[in-house]
């Protein structure tokens, strides 16, 4: 539910759940200020529609899997990190990072500074880390730190405080990388998933702050997951409409909070405290608590369910996959 089903009909973009973006997370590294911690997790492993599961290989073979950061508040990424897999014959995967800077970090991030290349791709409980220079990196199953009574949810928000991700997997790319990196601002941060087609690249999924693809259907929700942060003003209606509907917001307080909600980036200051919606968001932000609060114009204020006990007290901070 985060962004678990974000493409048409709640199903999955393009039809691939490897594209499936679930959540992103940015904070301050734990024990050392100087360096932060991108998280990008995708490809869920279950179905909300079925009891079957996804597909076994982590990422798409090919695919883009970026993190966009805006440097200077315009919405659009001066700087890019974009990471593309490789599978080999005896099912294993491998991870190639590049780092993109200036006009070129708003296109397409399959060319740019190759920062680690051929990094080994976690399938099993074992975390494969790789360090280059200051950066460190992990791509692979991981268990989904995201909590939310989805049950509860669809009963009409009568929440018991039943995590349906208890025993749900991701495939999660994490990034630890020094804040100089990032410049000498606060910065935007979004994530994409991008698809290699014989037409070319096409933009699969993307995203900044949890829970946003509630708020669109049909063809808003595809024009908004193939679209940019810039861009995003177009949607302030339709975010609107909803918050009146669901909220009862009036429109002037509605339109209001849209505007708060957009451009979808996740606002990120390594040097100012951690904490979603203010500043970047952990593993243990109760982003849905302030979801609901917001969509409900505070009629409810939670789903009674806690972070996960399963988090690591080091890189990559989230826990092993389940058996």
């Amino acid at each position: 539910m985060s962004h678990h089903a974000s493409g048409p009909n709640f199903g999955f973009p393009r039809g691939d759940a490897r594209l499936d973006m679930t959540d992103l997370y940015a904070f301050t590294k734990p024990g050392d200020t100087a360096k932060s911690i991108i998280v990008l997790d995708v490809h869920p492993s279950f179905r909300l529609d079925s009891p079957e599961p996804t597909t076994k290989e982590p990422f798409a073979p090919g695919a883009l899997y970026e993190f966009k950061i805006d440097t200077d508040g315009n919405a659009v990424a001066d700087l890019s990190y974009s990471v593309q897999f490789a599978s080999s014959g005896d099912e294993k995967q491998s991870a190639t990072v590049r780092r993109i800077q200036g006009k070129r970090a708003a296109g397409v991030g399959d060319e740019g500074e190759v920062i680690v290349q051929q990094a080994p791709v976690s399938v099993g409980r074992e975390a494969l880390v790789t360090k280059a220079g200051d950066y460190r990196f992990f791509f692979g199953w991981r268990s989904d730190p995201f909590f939310f009574d989805v049950n509860g949810n669809f009963n009409h928000m009568q929440f018991t405080g039943d995590n349906f991700f208890t025993d749900k997997d991701v495939c999660s790319i994490v990034i630890e990388l020094p804040n100089s990196a990032l410049g000498a601002n606060p910065v935007g941060i979004w994530a994409r998933t991008v698809d290699k087609t014989r037409e070319g690249w096409i933009q699969a999924d993307r995203g900044g702050r949890p829970m946003q693809a509630v708020f669109l259907v049909g063809e808003q929700r595809e024009a908004y997951l193939s679209g940019e942060p810039a861009n995003d003003d177009r949607f302030i209606g339709v975010f609107a409409h909803e918050l009146e509907h669901t909220g009862g917001y009036t429109p002037e307080d509605a339109a209001e909070v849209a505007r708060t909600l957009l451009p979808d980036m996740l606002s990120y200051d390594p040097t100012a405290p951690v904490r979603f919606p203010h500043n970047g968001r952990t593993l243990t932000d109760d982003v849905v608590d302030v979801f609901l609060s917001t969509l409900t114009n505070g009629k409810v204020t939670g789903d009674k369910v806690g972070p996960r006990g399963d988090l690591l007290d080091e890189f990559p901070y989230l826990g092993p996959p389940h058996e």
